[in-house]
């Protein structure tokens, strides 16, 4: 107490960090899967892509050279990489009408991510649906804008019931059958409060 009588607060303790996590609330490069870093490196191959109009082998050969590129899952890479250049109008024709803005209004960082995302939910059937969205989150927010993490998590969300129908489906099936007594299951770290994957 004070001379006052009031009673005096003491200071609270700094908050502590939440391992593994950037300031940001993105992965620390450590905690990483392989497949996660060959996310990220055909991120900056299709920023290249997508800003400089290179060719994909040129950017492929580039992007094998650079630093940690041995810790990614090469395959995976490859298959992102060639797969979203080859298939890009596809691509562009499935995330246009979930857009709130001409494609061309997209940053270059937020396109590749949605392209990752819908070429993973087309082609990478071994990928749960809820792991693409979360990885395209996590790329989002370390590569992407303040908030663009936030339009991938809608644009995405919005293709996942056409692409990969059975399994949202399941999983919201699976949802609506569990007790209400049952504790929910926690929503990921790359969802904010107020928003849902569902």
């Amino acid at each position: 107490m004070s001379d006052s009588g009031a009673f005096v607060r003491p200071p609270r303790p700094p908050k502590q960090p939440r391992t593994g996590l950037k300031s940001n609330g993105a992965r620390k490069a450590a905690s990483k899967s392989q497949r996660s870093r060959a996310r990220e490196f055909a991120l900056q191959a299709l920023y290249q892509h997508l800003v400089g109009h290179n060719e994909a082998a040129a950017i492929d050969a580039f992007t094998r050279d650079l630093a940690g590129f041995h810790k990614a899952d090469a395959a995976h890479y490859d298959a992102l990489l060639h797969g979203c250049i080859q298939t890009a109008q596809e691509l562009d024709a499935l995330v246009a009408p979930q857009l709130d803005r001409p494609l061309g209004e997209l940053s270059p960082i937020e396109h590749a991510v949605m392209w990752i995302g819908a070429y993973e939910f087309q082609h990478c059937l071994d990928v749960p649906w809820r792991v693409v969205l979360d990885e395209c989150i996590e790329l989002a927010k370390e590569f992407g804008g303040t908030d663009g993490y936030k339009y991938v998590n809608a644009v995405l969300n919005g293709l996942a019931p056409r692409l990969r129908a059975g399994e949202v489906a399941a999983d919201k099936a699976m949802s609506k059958s569990r007790p209400q007594s049952q504790e929910p299951h926690p929503l990921p770290a790359s969802v904010q409060p107020g928003e849902t994957h569902d």
